[in-house]
Parts: C-alpha cells; structure tokens; sequence
C-alpha cells in the first residue's frame, strides 16, 4: 500500500497478542479452583511445574494430546489434570483486552495504515481469543499464528512468512511484541521491532518513526 503519510516510512503495523493486545493472566484462569500455594508455583518465574514449557511445545505446533502424556509423566496426575483445566479454560486467562489497545487499531485502520497479528499460540486454542474478542475479525487485516505454522518467534521464518504472505516490505513494518527477543528477532529480519510496554508507549514509538494518529 502507498504510505499514508509522505513523512512516515511506516505503512503497517504487526502486533504480537499474549500481553500486547490482551492481558494474558494464568493466575485469574486458576485462582479459586485449586490451591494458593500451588496456583503460586505454577504463575510464578521459575515454575517447577513446566506449565510454561508445555505452553510452549503447544505454541509450536505440538497438539495438546502429544504433549499430555509428558506433562503426567514429568508432574504427576494432579498437576497434569490442572494444566488440563488450564487448557480447557483459556478463554479465562484472557480477562480484557489491554487498555487503550483497541482504539490504536482503530486509529492506525482509520488513518490507512496496515493492522496485522503475528502471535504464538496453540493452534488448538487459538480460535478462543477470536471468539471473546469478535472486534479482532473488524481490526486486524489478518494474523500468523506459530501453531498453525509450526514456527515460532523469534525464529526468523515466521516474521518473513508473514512479511511475504501479507505483502509486507520489513523496512515499512513496525512489529509490537512483550517479550525482548522477539523483539529482537523482528530487527534481525529488518522489521522496526519494538517493546511494548503500554498502549501510550506504542503511540509514542510509532510517533518517533513518523506515525501521525
């Protein structure tokens, strides 16, 4: 697409959605349903019960059925039927989308520019964050997701499989993500990678590469 401002390199814009586009909360998803102090292991940094580890076999294009057998194995019955629940339950991981995040898609659309999703997650739950947030469908030009693929950020394949399949020149690309090395590996393929940290933040970001909303 022709840039929508002659002063802005910028004509698209890819947003990561786990802590970007929605607040993703384990703890909110568990939180009554078991005990404190396991609950406590399980969301925090170091969690000796994998669940993050197992989260991320499935947002690699692992199916949950593959990934269960190891989950009992490696943590026994009862954290296994938790992470379970977990699964069967995303959608309650999901509490909001995050503030201010839902009027700068509708900015960016309004003003011409590009709105694309490039996420990992599970092929097999993917659909929920689509279903609670209908909006998605009306905001976002189309999405990457690394468990269809069965690529995974911040390897370099699935940003150029996104660039390619959108029609997307990396340097006219501005990509939000959470997490650093994913971050990182956008720049590595020539997008304008960027840390979000805040709806007003990402503003601010796409102010300085000549974004004007």
């Amino acid at each position: 697409m022709t840039s929508p401002h002659t002063d802005s390199p910028v004509t698209d814009v890819i947003f990561d959605f786990c802590g970007v586009l929605f607040d993703w909360n384990t703890r909110a998803c568990l939180t009554g349903h078991f005990p404190d102090d396991v609950v406590d292991a399980i969301c925090a940094d170091d969690d000796p019960h994998g669940f993050f580890r197992y989260e991320d076999r499935m947002d690699a294009g692992e199916d949950f059925a593959d990934i269960y057998p190891d989950v009992v194995r490696e943590q026994g019955e009862d954290i296994a039927r938790i992470f379970r629940y977990y699964i069967e339950h995303y959608g309650d991981a999901l509490p909001r989308m995050l503030p201010g995040m839902e009027q700068l898609l509708r900015d960016l659309k309004a003003h011409g520019y590009g709105v694309w999703g490039l996420t990992n997650w599970s092929h097999e739950t993917i659909h929920i964050a689509f279903d609670k947030y209908p909006v998605l469908n009306d905001l976002l030009d189309g999405t990457v997701v690394s468990g269809i693929e069965k690529m995974h950020k911040p390897n370099a394949d699935i940003y150029e499989l996104a660039l390619s399949r959108f029609g997307l020149t990396a340097s006219r690309c501005v990509f939000f993500d959470d997490t650093a090395k994913n971050v990182v590996g956008a720049n590595e393929v020539g997008i304008h990678g960027r840390l979000f940290e805040n709806a007003l933040g990402a503003r601010e970001a796409l102010a300085a590469l000549g974004v004007r909303l």
